[in-house]
């Protein structure tokens, strides 16, 4: 990451892949983490970056530690 910032899409991108690995839709994930499904969809799209609680919520609901979640996005920007 050369310029320091978070890039939103990438995030998304991993969420969503994260999600799909899982066979869950947007509804089931959402629920499970407790935030809106609307909210759910613009994060995955790139239109919204999560708050640290809420990816925390994310990857929980996903079943892996936030610092998997993490690397991920990581892996990601370096590709």
């Amino acid at each position: 990451m050369n310029d320091n910032q978070l890039d939103a899409i990438l995030v998304g991108q991993a969420i969503s892949k994260e999600r799909q690995n899982k066979g869950i839709t947007q509804e089931v994930l959402s629920g499970l983490a407790n935030i809106g499904r609307t909210h759910l969809s613009a994060i995955e799209r790139g239109e919204r970056k999560p708050t640290l609680e809420t990816l925390w919520r994310i990857a929980a609901a996903l079943d892996m530690r936030p610092s998997e979640l993490v690397r991920r996005i990581e892996q990601m920007t370096d590709e």
